[in-house]
């Protein structure tokens, strides 16, 4: 039994693929968005994200693994490009910042915060406050101890705190 169900994952049809995938968009998305803070770059990342775990759907041996999988491959696929986009910086941008330096609103003092904030603590304060995900969720997602998680998360809070 094992062995047809590890095979059913590996030969996974792209129509079932893509409906299990298309059941998830909104949430992808809203993970994507809280990363990338644009619509277009949000929705870029939802398409990435289908498009590798389309490519390493054969590497996913737990069916029941199949939306964290997805969520990891999200939020990596953001990752990737914040680097990206760190190491190009247009001109115009510079403009843009100079007007929110003028700003000082709650929500640009948050983002900046969340901005200072090591990557661990800040994808646990994203997952559990942003996507209202539970710990044991966060833990899933992250492949890490439920444990872990919620020192990360009181440490993020803890950090948060402080930079407010």
């Amino acid at each position: 039994m094992r062995k047809a169900n590890a095979a059913s994952l590996d030969v996974m049809d792209e129509e079932a693929f893509f409906i299990a995938i298309a059941g998830e968009q909104r949430k992808l998305y809203s993970i994507a968005f809280s990363y990338m803070r644009n619509e277009a770059d949000a929705l870029e990342i939802v398409q990435e994200a289908a498009c590798r775990a389309w490519m390493k759907r054969k590497k996913l041996k737990n069916e029941q693994a199949f939306v964290p999988w997805l969520i990891r491959i999200t939020i990596n696929c953001c990752m990737d490009e914040l680097r990206r986009k760190k190491r190009v910086v247009p001109t115009d941008t510079f403009k843009e910042e100079a007007v929110q330096e003028m700003k000082s609103s709650d929500k640009i003092d948050l983002e900046r915060a969340m901005a200072k904030l090591k990557k661990k603590y800040r994808h646990v304060v994203m997952l559990k406050y942003y996507q209202d995900m539970t710990t044991a969720d966060i833990a899933k997602v992250l492949q890490k101890p439920e444990g872990t998680v919620k020192s990360w998360l009181r440490e993020g809070l803890k950090q948060l705190r402080k930079y407010l």
